[in-house]
């Protein structure tokens, strides 16, 4: 099983300067770059502190600047947000600039709120309809010229300047629903989940969509699995606490955020009672501890252990918690020197 990052310049409150918030991204990739991680993702959101990632291909291209072997991941570029022949472009030359490291995540979106400024009209529950004409022209605009003619997007005869460095860039696909495994494997897309905070039950869910997948697409390349859990570790039990602390402060933005609440001012949203909501027992503290990839070196070996188990392929590591920058930086010192000589 291989390993990958996924980190977002992140600010909970006003009080983290942005400058501090840059660097600090830089200095875990640089980090997970020399202990071998094959992939770091960087997102796409809009007008959110807690996600701060207008375009993520700038991003991509500036840690390409400042490391040597690890492949460049957009995790997720959302395919209502973008024109094919710009969304093109700029894949390619990230590839450029990066010596051929791109890999494209592509997605539909995760929040309406972001829909109603990015693509008002747009329900976010019908975004994947985008993502599935955007792919393939993309991929036509990287091969040569190509007119397009589409239920979302029309141009004429155009093509992608510049083209990958890349002959096939890797490209993935977010995916929980059923339709969305299919999609990948018909289009020789790899796949990435994320089980939220949900039980290894539903990591197990999503490995058996993608066989399902497989087993109704046969002839077609089994696609590349990862999957993703926010992490943690730590070796006392203030560790524990302060990694439970930060959790459950940030899932308190983030359900604001996804329920589209409007409780937020100048991009930081209300940290909302997780008492209240209907879902609140997906935030239980002996819940968080056991479902996400909290724990010591040791415990966490054995949770991932499970993973592989499962014929994961890559385990995506999830840094961004609201955890203070030192404490995220302890963790992925840990897991590099302790953790993942394990998987070697």
């Amino acid at each position: 099983m291989k390993f990958q990052l996924a980190i977002n310049m992140e600010r909970m409150d006003s009080s983290l300067d942005m400058k501090a918030v840059r660097d600090h991204t830089l200095d875990m990739v640089k980090m997970a770059d020399q202990a071998g991680f094959e992939i770091v993702w960087a997102a796409e959101h809009h007008a959110m502190e807690m996600t701060i990632a207008p375009n993520p291909f700038q991003i991509l291209t500036w840690w390409g600047e400042h490391t040597e072997r690890i492949r460049l991941g957009t995790a997720c570029a959302v395919a209502p947000y973008w024109n094919p022949i710009r969304l093109a472009g700029e894949a390619a030359m990230t590839d450029l600039l990066t010596d051929g490291r791109l890999e494209l995540g592509i997605g539909s979106g995760a929040y309406q709120r972001e829909f109603d400024r990015m693509h008002p009209g747009l329900k976010q529950t019908d975004a994947w309809r985008y993502m599935q004409e955007m792919l393939p022209a993309v991929r036509a605009l990287w091969a040569g010229d190509y007119e397009h003619r589409g239920e979302y997007w029309s141009f004429p005869t155009s093509t992608s300047v510049p083209k990958p460095v890349q002959k096939e860039v890797p490209v993935w696909v977010a995916a929980r629903a059923p339709i969305t495994y299919e999609y990948a494997v018909q289009n020789g897309c790899d796949v990435m989940s994320w089980p939220l905070t949900r039980p290894m039950s539903e990591a197990e869910l999503y490995m058996q969509r993608l066989d399902e997948a497989v087993g109704k697409n046969p002839g077609k390349r089994r696609p590349r699995m990862a999957m993703m859990r926010h992490t943690v570790v730590y070796v006392t039990s203030q560790g524990r606490d302060a990694a439970v602390y930060a959790a459950r402060r940030q899932l308190g933005q983030f359900e604001n955020y996804f329920k589209n609440l409007g409780d937020v001012e100048n991009g930081f949203a209300k940290e909302i009672s997780l008492e209240n909501l209907e879902n609140r027992a997906e935030y239980d503290v002996d819940m968080l501890t056991e479902n996400l990839m909290f724990g010591t070196p040791d415990q966490v070996i054995e949770k991932l252990k499970k993973y592989e188990a499962l014929k994961v392929d890559s385990f995506i590591y999830y840094a961004s918690l609201g955890l203070n920058h030192e404490e995220q930086k302890r963790s992925l010192e840990l897991f590099c020197d302790q953790v993942m000589p394990a998987f070697a």
